[in-house]
């Protein structure tokens, strides 16, 4: 998932000073939360013990490496840092929108990211495992999927776009210096192991990403990562992580104008976007694009077969034998922390919470009030999906998997009933609010 090398190493260490579960800790350093300060003050003392035991006090300090050289935040004073990111995509193309002027008709704030995210689609639910030679994969997500997160995000915005795609790796630089002299910020999309400041041995070849080129430092550019610093990249560097995606190769995205959208029209696209929304998570439409094989992995119905192979503890297809070596256990159990935690595929309360958000943002367009009603379903599944997310057990020793997949079932079980409940009612407001159905 383009995570640090050592993220492991650093969720261990914070467990140990804070007492945190596995997950949380992993989640709070994403997240970039501090730890308290009386875990930092025992976290300080159990260091100055080990030094004092290993006779380093009062030993000559080593000099301190150089800090690197700070990077201009002022290329572009107007666009903002990221902050409170649930969701990637969505709070990514909240600043490029915020910089470009485009606002909400009814507040004349910005789009937020709930209601961008709300209008991607929000949420949805898939699982899968594999096994391979060497490992066993462990692949949730709670995003909604398999739709064109970000291209739903774009239609349904309201606010004019700016798309490109081209061969040519020349002509994509052009395109890009020409939004960068507009004074706009340019969304491109790259290979994430192609990137110099990540371990591509940690990252699957396959893997894309969105990024924000800002403006120019010298000779190199400036890209908004997520990370809330900009990171400096040299134009060939990014060219040739533009050019490994070989889908949609040399991609990009901007807002040429701040023309807002009407509300009416964001009213039409949120309803368009919870009855798909909805419609995938009953499965009551078709997955397109995926095989009819792989549709019990998808949805409410996928939570209910999740919950019976965490049961499984005699055939294959079991977790119980899927995960029956310690080094596949502990993989597969770490990789699905990373999608419960990270901000690109799941997040926070499995992004429940913000399509909460979404829901009390929406109702405030024209016709729409009665989907305020609704928002507290999905509040109550986020504290569903953390308390599963705390079930899942990196550390958990190889005969003890079963009975920690039990309780996983038991939670999966909770929440499957819960989403089929909060779906169905978000569905029947939906249709009585939509004009076409009246």
């Amino acid at each position: 998932m383009g995570q640090p090398a050592n993220l492991k190493k650093q969720a261990r260490e914070r467990m140990a000073r804070t007492g945190e579960s596995y997950t949380t800790a992993r989640k709070n350093i994403l997240t970039g939360k501090p730890e308290s300060p009386k875990a930092a003050r025992a976290a300080q003392a159990r260091d100055y013990a080990k030094e004092a035991r290993e006779g380093k006090i009062g030993a000559k300090p080593k000099a301190p490496k150089p800090a690197p050289a700070p990077v201009p935040q002022d290329e572009l004073p107007e666009y903002p840092a990221p902050e409170d990111v649930i969701q990637y995509d969505a709070a990514l193309w909240h600043r490029v929108l915020v910089q470009a002027g485009v606002t909400n008709p009814l507040t004349s704030a910005p789009l937020s990211q709930a209601l961008l995210a709300g209008l991607a689609g929000g949420i949805g639910f898939m699982v899968f495992t594999f096994e391979y030679a060497e490992s066993t994969t462990a692949t949730l997500v709670t995003r909604a999927h398999p739709e064109p997160y970000t291209q739903n995000l774009l239609a349904r915005c309201g606010a004019k776009i700016n798309e490109r795609t081209t061969g040519s790796a020349q002509k994509a630089a052009e395109y890009m210096d020409a939004a960068l002299d507009a004074g706009r910020a340019v969304v491109v999309r790259v290979a994430i192991n192609a990137l110099p400041w990540i371990d591509g041995n940690e990252v699957d070849e396959a893997e894309t990403i969105d990024l924000v080129v800002v403006g120019d430092h010298e000779d190199d550019l400036l890209v908004d990562d997520g990370s809330g610093l900009l990171n400096v990249i040299s134009p060939e560097d990014l060219a040739f992580a533009r050019a490994k995606r070989k889908k949609e190769k040399h991609w990009q995205a901007w807002v040429p104008s701040t023309r807002s959208p009407e509300a009416e029209t964001l009213a039409a696209n949120a309803l368009e976007a919870i009855e798909e929304t909805t419609s995938r998570l009953l499965g009551t439409r078709e997955l397109s694009g995926i095989p009819e094989h792989f549709a019990k992995n998808f949805g409410i119905t996928g939570m209910h077969s999740f919950a019976s192979r965490l049961r499984d503890t005699t055939t294959k297809t079991g977790w119980t034998r899927m995960f029956a070596d310690p080094e596949r256990l502990a993989g597969g159990m770490n990789q699905l922390s990373g999608f419960l935690t990270d901000t690109r595929f799941g997040g926070e309360g499995a992004l429940r919470g913000l399509y909460a958000d979404f829901l009390d943002e929406a109702s405030g367009l024209p016709g729409l009030s009665a989907l305020g009603e609704h928002s507290a379903d999905y509040v109550q599944l986020a504290q569903l999906w953390d308390e599963f997310a705390d079930l899942v057990d990196p550390e958990i020793a190889v005969d003890d998997r079963s009975a920690m997949f039990e309780r996983m079932a038991e939670a999966m079980d909770r929440i499957a009933e819960a989403e089929h409940q909060a779906a169905s009612a978000l569905a029947r407001t939906a249709q009585s609010l939509d004009p076409k159905t009246r």
